[in-house]
C-alpha cells in the first residue's frame, strides 16, 4: 500500500469514528415512568410479603415498557407493555384488580395519547373487557372517535377481537370486602358524593415514555372509586385531566380524585405550563399538584417525562405506587413518600 493510500486510509477511518462518537453522543434519550395509584398508605398497612410482591409488579411493569424502548419500539408500545401488566395484577385498581362499583360490578376506564400527533383514544364504563387499554388503543387506530362508553364500547372490543373476561376473573376477597365495608358504613350517605370512605386510596394505573424517535405517549386504567353510582367516571379516561401527551412539552398520566383533576385539568395545564410559560416540567408539575391542587382539597400525583427525558413523580398524598427507568437506564421503585427509591438492576 502506498503512503498515499494509507494517509487516506487513516483519514477515513478517523472520520469514521468521529462520526460513530457524534451519532453516539447525539442519540436520543429514552426513559419510563410508571404509576399504580397514590394515596394515604403507612407502613403497617401492607404485610411484607404483599408489599414485596407489589414491588415486584410495579419492577416487572417498568422493565417490560423500558425493554420495548431499548429495542426501538414506540412510546405507545411501551406504555401498554407496562399498564396491561398493572391491569393483569390483582394489586392495583385497573383490570384484574379493579373494585366493584355499588351493583357489584368491576366497571373501568382508560385512554392512551400519541404526543407526536395528539390523537387519543378512551373508554369509560366497560364490563369484563380483560385489559381496557388494549382497548382505549382500538378507539384511538381503528375508530374516528376520541373516547367509548359503556355498552357502545364493549360492542366496538368484540369487533375489534378484545380479550374479554368473566366475573370470575376480575374477584378479588379483599376489594369484595372493601365493597361490604363501603355499603355498611355508607348506609346514610352516597359514595358518589363522600369519596372518602373506605379508604382514602386513590388506586388508578399509568404509565408514560419517550422513546428513541423523540416520541411521548401517555397511558392510565382504573376501576374508579369503591362503591360508585350512577354511573360516575372520574378523570383517567378524560384527555387532558387524567392523561395528556404533547412532544411540545411532556406526556402526564394521573391518579387521585378525579372530579378535582377534571376541574383542574391537571394534566394538560402541567403540558400547557411548558409550552406556553418556559417552566421546567418538574416547576410545572410541582406548581400543579402541590399548590393548584392543594388549593382546591384535591389530593393524588401524577407522573411525567419530557422530550428530554427529565422525570418528574409528584404526588401530594402519603405515598404513590411508583416506578422509573431514566436516560442513564437507572431503575428506581418505591412506595411511600419517605421511601428511598430501590435501586434494581438495569434492564
Amino acid at each position: 500500500m502506498s503512503k498515499t493510500n494509507f494517509h487516506a486510509l487513516v483519514l477515513a477511518t478517523l472520520a469514521a469514528i468521529a462520526s460513530m462518537s457524534a451519532m453516539a453522543e447525539s442519540k436520543q434519550p429514552i426513559a419510563i415512568v410508571i404509576h399504580a395509584g397514590a394515596g394515604t398508605m403507612s407502613r403497617d398497612e401492607m404485610d411484607r410479603q404483599t408489599e414485596a410482591q407489589v414491588r415486584g409488579d410495579l419492577l416487572k411493569a417498568v422493565q417490560a415498557g423500558h425493554h420495548v424502548l431499548r429495542l426501538g419500539g414506540t412510546s405507545l408500545d411501551a406504555v401498554v407493555a407496562a399498564v396491561t401488566i398493572l391491569e393483569d395484577s390483582p394489586f392495583f385498581n385497573a383490570g384484574r384488580g379493579a373494585v366493584f362499583n355499588a351493583d357489584g360490578k368491576n366497571e373501568m376506564d382508560a385512554s392512551i395519547m400519541d404526543g407526536s400527533n395528539l390523537q387519543a383514544g378512551a373508554v369509560a364504563a366497560v364490563h369484563n373487557i380483560r385489559n381496557p387499554i388494549l382497548l382505549a388503543r382500538k378507539v384511538m387506530t381503528d375508530s374516528p372517535h376520541v373516547m367509548l362508553s359503556g355498552e357502545g364500547a364493549v360492542s366496538f372490543a368484540r369487533e375489534q377481537g378484545i380479550e374479554f373476561a368473566d366475573d370470575e376473573y376480575f374477584f378479588t376477597e379483599r376489594r369484595w370486602e372493601q365493597l361490604q365495608q363501603a355499603k355498611r358504613e355508607g348506609e346514610n350517605k352516597s359514595a358518589s358524593i363522600d369519596w372518602r370512605y373506605p379508604d382514602r386510596w386513590l388506586s388508578t394505573v399509568g404509565a408514560v415514555a419517550l422513546d428513541s424517535h423523540g416520541n411521548l405517549a401517555a397511558a392510565t386504567s382504573t376501576g374508579g372509586m369503591t362503591n360508585k353510582r350512577f354511573g360516575r367516571i372520574g378523570d383517567s379516561p378524560i384527555i387532558g385531566a387524567g392523561t395528556y401527551a404533547d412532544n411540545r412539552s411532556c406526556a402526564v398520566s394521573a391518579t387521585g380524585h378525579g372530579e378535582y383533576f377534571i376541574r383542574a385539568t391537571v394534566a394538560k395545564d402541567i403540558c400547557a405550563r411548558m409550552q406556553y410559560g418556559g417552566a421546567t416540567l418538574q416547576q410545572a408539575a410541582d406548581a400543579v399538584v402541590m399548590d393548584e391542587l392543594v388549593k382546591m382539597g384535591g389530593e393524588g400525583g401524577i407522573i411525567s417525562v419530557d422530550g428530554k427525558g427529565n422525570i418528574a413523580l409528584v404526588f401530594n398524598t402519603e405515598g404513590m405506587y411508583r416506578a422509573s427507568v431514566d436516560t442513564a437506564g437507572d431503575v428506581e421503585v418505591a412506595i411511600y413518600k419517605d421511601d428511598i427509591p430501590a435501586k434494581a438492576v438495569k434492564p
